[in-house]
């Protein structure tokens, strides 16, 4: 798996974060969907990577500086034909390693709440995620859960 940084300008790429947003908006309320579009990918202080197989996108995930020492877990998507491949493990992987390269010394994010999240919450609790309060400006929100990790 080659993992990169990216643009977001491949036309698969565009496709994989409209895809995650569409999915957001259906398993929760508009107020509740935290997904960041195309251009809230593309600003200062967002690293977003894609991971590819030869010509073929597997996934993409992006990591969001909050402060000198918290980042923002954001965008983790997996291709619809590669879930269950260890694509979002290794992308989690990828991110948690270079917040701590950046010495981060907390790693964040908000899911969702709904069983279609239950896969999600899964995957950062194997990676030591644990549920937390709203961070960064976030609100208590019964659609989502909020986890974070010491680093």
């Amino acid at each position: 798996m080659d993992i990169r940084i990216d643009d977001l300008i491949h036309p698969d790429v565009r496709a994989l974060v409209r895809q995650h947003l569409g999915d957001m908006a259906v398993h929760s309320p508009p107020e509740s969907v935290h997904a960041l579009d195309l251009d809230a990918l593309r600003q200062p202080g967002i690293t977003f990577w894609s991971a590819w197989r030869n010509a073929e996108l597997l996934g993409c995930g992006a990591l969001k500086e909050l402060d000198a020492f918290h980042g923002e877990v954001k965008s983790m998507r997996t291709a619809s034909r590669h879930l269950r491949q260890g694509v979002a493990a290794t992308l989690l992987h990828h991110i948690m390693d270079e917040a701590r390269r950046r010495s981060y010394q907390r790693l964040s994010l908000e899911t969702g709440a709904a069983e279609a999240f239950a896969p999600a919450r899964r995957l950062y609790g194997r990676f030591g995620f644990q549920t937390c309060g709203p961070f960064a400006g976030y609100i208590a929100d019964r659609h989502s859960v909020f986890m974070t990790l010491e680093l």
